[in-house]
């Protein structure tokens, strides 16, 4: 299983591009009524947003009707490499909107840049389809919320990319935590090391590349000069736009840590970090951080590393769940119990290593497509992917800010900080607001 996002996007991509589509397709030759076909539209067609495409659509039933992207040489290439893969065209956009007025569109991906999540999925939702987000849910937490109402208010399914909520061994390990086995659990760690991100200096602005829609490619966001750094998959690197390696493994591990608890919101928040591998790096985001959160009988402690890959447990991502019998350790590969001893004997049974399938993706987009069909929520609602992209936010102001931050989940605020509570709010650009629900 790849250990890094770049990793599994470049393995997924040539897997997909090597064998073809339909080789991949594990319930090839299994017929569906008409009725039960799902007629998928992509919003953002690079990275991610193809990597879920490609796995949607190994799914008998599934087929994809069109296609959007402000990037048209990345739109051509999609399309070209759709229509040789399974030998039909696609209707193109360079616009969403027009993409989710198309009335032959049933569900939407959205794989763009993170400040491009909220608008498309709300609006997809309002127009009665069913929408699979990138994770994080939004760059802001009161976006979050948007989208959670939204998905409440139009009864659409909404799956969040976070698919280690549909990987079997993700599960099993969990339920060995809450069994009760390594005793009562008193923090938890979560974790990326991403050897990437050494060499990312400093570039000129230049004019916008032709082809590229950089006005709509903003949209929300602060208007800027055009920058090849701030463009792609680097875009994740700067506030205007996401939120580093926390918005980006964070939203993955942290979640992890949150099923396994079973909570929901923090106490309190306090981080500190900054951009000390590499401090003359492009960028706004710290290429190190740790960040503490705080229920009040236990903690989840989060730390981040660009440049680096030697994690806690010789590991470069993961999620370990420390209790006073054993500590279970889970990345996206196997988990494990690592037993305390006490007077020569384990304190908890030892076990072989548990190694998972390296389908997760496949299975989670798999779950949406079913949840599509039954009306059923699926692994990874709205609410989940707000749930953690809050702590995801929180981390970030509290390191942006440098203060210890109280959150009241009731009132769904930052307590008496009003700088701090003004940045989870979302502040678009002209003419770009906040859409308004029915």
């Amino acid at each position: 299983m790849p250990s890094s996002r770049r990793d599994f996007l470049h393995q997924s991509t040539h897997l997909a591009a090597g064998l073809g589509l339909s080789a991949t397709l594990p319930e090839l030759g299994r017929s569906v009524a008409p009725s039960d076909t799902i007629r998928i539209g992509l919003i953002g067609v690079n990275n991610m947003g193809w990597a879920d495409l490609t796995s949607m659509l190994k799914n008998a039933g599934a087929v994809c009707v069109a296609l959007c992207d402000v990037d048209s040489n990345v739109l051509k290439k999609r399309s070209d490499e759709l229509e040789k893969q399974t030998g039909k065209k696609v209707t193109l956009y360079n616009d969403f909107r027009k993409l989710i007025d198309d009335k032959t569109v049933d569900a939407v991906i959205v794989g763009t840049p993170d400040h491009w999540h909220c608008l498309p999925a709300v609006y997809a939702c309002q127009a009665g389809k069913d929408v699979y987000v990138e994770k994080p849910l939004a760059t802001t937490i009161e976006e979050c919320d948007l989208i959670v109402a939204a998905a409440k208010r139009y009864n659409r399914i909404v799956q969040v990319g976070q698919w280690q909520r549909s990987g079997p061994h993700w599960k099993a390990a969990l339920d060995y935590v809450q069994s009760g086995k390594i005793g009562r659990v008193r923090s938890v760690k979560t974790w990326a090391f991403m050897n990437y991100g050494k060499e990312f200096p400093p570039r000129p602005n230049e004019p916008v590349p032709a082809g590229v829609d950089y006005d709509m490619w903003l949209g929300p966001a602060p208007g800027r000069p055009f920058n090849r750094n701030r463009f792609h998959g680097t875009f994740r690197y700067y506030w205007d736009y996401a939120g580093g390696l926390m918005t980006d493994w964070g939203a993955h591990m942290i979640d992890i840590a949150l099923w396994g608890m079973n909570v929901t919101a923090p106490n309190s928040v306090v981080a500190t970090g900054g951009k000390f591998g590499f401090p003359d790096q492009d960028g706004d985001t710290p290429d190190t951080m740790q960040v503490v959160y705080d229920y009040g009988n236990f903690s989840i402690l989060w730390e981040q590393s660009l440049g680096t890959m030697r994690g806690p447990y010789d590991r470069d991502h993961g999620v370990a769940f420390i209790g006073n019998l054993g500590t279970v350790v889970i990345d996206r590969s196997k988990w494990e119990v690592l037993p305390e001893v006490e007077q020569g004997r384990y304190l908890v049974p030892a076990q072989p290593i548990q190694y998972g399938s390296g389908r997760d993706l496949d299975s989670h987009t798999r779950n949406f497509l079913e949840c599509i069909r039954s009306r059923q929520q699926p692994n990874c609602p709205a609410e989940v992917g707000r749930n953690v992209a809050l702590h995801s936010h929180l981390g970030n102001i509290a390191y942006r800010t440098g203060k210890k931050l109280t959150w009241h989940n009731d009132q769904g605020g930052i307590v008496g900080d009003t700088s701090a509570q003004a940045l989870t709010k979302a502040h678009y650009r002209a003419p770009w607001v906040l859409p308004k629900l029915s």
